[in-house]
């Protein structure tokens, strides 16, 4: 590259010889920004979603192209957030496309050092067992001469991101299992 092209090549240049006095366009463009086009305009789709990080739930468009998400964006017609992620939100594309995501059960045993993978049907079994010895064993007919019939061998705390239904649900699921300490993030 010669020195009247290196020369050429610079936004300064371009912005006091140019059109663009000012600097706020062409004159700011390299060759390379010249062409870039943005992820979401190749986009199939755009499927309308919830940030899962805590209990504002802002509203995201979830952009995709042949089934993969290429961009997650602030969902303006949210009339929560306006279009607006903070830097967690605006990160959430990584929780889907990042290279660390397990795309598996793990499970490390009591006193275990290492994780090994577990089928789901295995996983599940292993919490219900888990969740009807704990019921089992944290049981209580009365309390003080007062009939209660409860457990307080596990209790529930919802994410924030759970809408009154699925609480409505989760507190059902809850009770008829006899626990007593049911909470939603929401609330908190």
């Amino acid at each position: 590259m010669g020195l009247k092209t290196f020369i050429e090549s610079w936004p300064v240049y371009r912005q006091l010889t140019g059109d663009d006095p000012l600097g706020r366009g062409s004159a700011a463009y390299s060759a390379t920004t010249r062409n870039l086009v943005p992820r979401t305009a190749t986009a199939d789709r755009v499927v309308k979603s919830v940030c899962p990080y805590c209990a504002v739930g802002c509203g995201q468009n979830v952009y995709v192209q042949d089934g993969r998400v290429t961009q997650i964006e602030g969902d303006p017609d949210s009339p929560v957030s306006r279009g607006r992620l903070c830097p967690k939100g605006a990160a959430t594309k990584q929780l889907v496309t990042s290279s660390g995501r397990e795309h598996r059960v793990l499970y490390r045993r009591p006193h275990g050092t290492d994780w090994e993978p577990l089928d789901l049907d295995t996983a599940m079994e292993m919490i219900a067992e888990r969740v009807l010895r704990s019921r089992r064993q944290g049981w209580q007919d009365e309390d003080e001469g007062k009939k209660v019939n409860r457990t307080l061998g596990f209790a529930s705390l919802g994410g924030a991101t759970l809408d009154n239904e699925e609480n409505y649900l989760i507190k059902k699921l809850f009770t008829s299992m006899g626990a007593v300490q049911i909470e939603n993030q929401a609330r908190i």
